[in-house]
């Protein structure tokens, strides 16, 4: 089970990575780009990943980690029930989320 605190101090621990609000959620964002949001509300985090690895990610259990059921799924936003993951496969998944936005092109 991983908190609020915890997700928040594990994103910024990511080089250049800043906290902003995103509508009603927070987000973090490197090089401008949003990799993580986080609603309060519902207690998920939301992270960019390519398709091969929401696939990856998704297989572990679709119940705690499923695609965003609209376009933005099918672009590799992915949800994350955070009170039902370990910290180090949180960690993983925004290690992940970062180098998709930072990677080069």
């Amino acid at each position: 089970m991983v908190d609020e605190a915890t997700l928040r101090e594990m994103a910024l621990s990511f080089p250049d990575t800043t906290e902003q609000p995103h509508f009603e959620k927070t987000s973090f964002r490197a090089k401008k780009k949003i990799f993580a949001t986080y609603s309060t509300f519902d207690k998920r985090v939301c992270l960019k990943l390519s398709e091969i690895d929401q696939s990856v990610f998704c297989s572990f259990n679709k119940a705690i980690v499923y695609p965003v059921p609209n376009k933005w799924g099918k672009q590799g936003w992915t949800l994350f029930e955070l009170m039902s993951l370990e910290k180090e496969f949180l960690q993983d998944a925004l290690q992940t989320a970062y180098k998709e936005v930072t990677k080069k092109k």
